[in-house]
């Protein structure tokens, strides 16, 4: 549910795990999509926190992690 503090709601929003995580990942994050936003949150912890991003923000991001930006050199 939306809040002062947490504005954008993802309870309506479809959470899912990368195709690359296997089928038993219990530690991996998931995202949802929902108009404006785009949710990211611990698999291991579904009612705790989530990360808010705006889909340019979400793009530029897995753009970069597809890029190589955030290996260690």
């Amino acid at each position: 549910m939306a809040t002062k503090e947490f504005p954008v709601d993802l309870t309506q929003g479809t959470w899912f795990k990368s195709s690359k995580s296997g089928p038993n990942c219990d530690n991996c994050v998931e995202v949802a999509y929902v108009p404006g936003a785009v949710g990211v949150r611990d698999s291991k912890d579904r009612s705790g926190p989530a990360l808010v991003f705006s889909p340019g923000g979400w793009r530029s991001f897995v753009t970069d992690a597809r890029g190589g930006t955030f290996d260690p050199r």
